[in-house]
């Protein structure tokens, strides 16, 4: 079984953990709407600002959440987050 490969940028979502987006997935969303090549460096770059731009939505929604004086995280948090 081939081993992914994985980009694991070093930001804290909650807690300790941290997200991971796999390069062959990165380049499959890159191909998918571009139908161009893509490179592993362009797969990396793209999963490291997906992990920092969910990072910052992540701490918003919890924001969000704790000012409506809930510990659970909606998918209604998240929208407003993106406001």
């Amino acid at each position: 079984m081939k081993k992914l490969k994985t980009v694991t940028a070093d930001i804290t979502i909650i807690g300790e953990e941290k997200m991971e987006f796999t390069t062959p997935k990165m380049k499959e969303t890159i191909k998918k709407q571009t139908s161009k090549r893509v490179s592993e460096d362009a797969a990396n770059s793209l999963g490291t600002i997906l992990e920092t731009f969910a990072g910052d939505v992540a701490e918003e929604a919890k924001a969000v959440a704790e000012e409506d004086g809930r510990k659970t995280v909606r998918r209604e948090d998240i929208r407003q987050a993106l406001e």
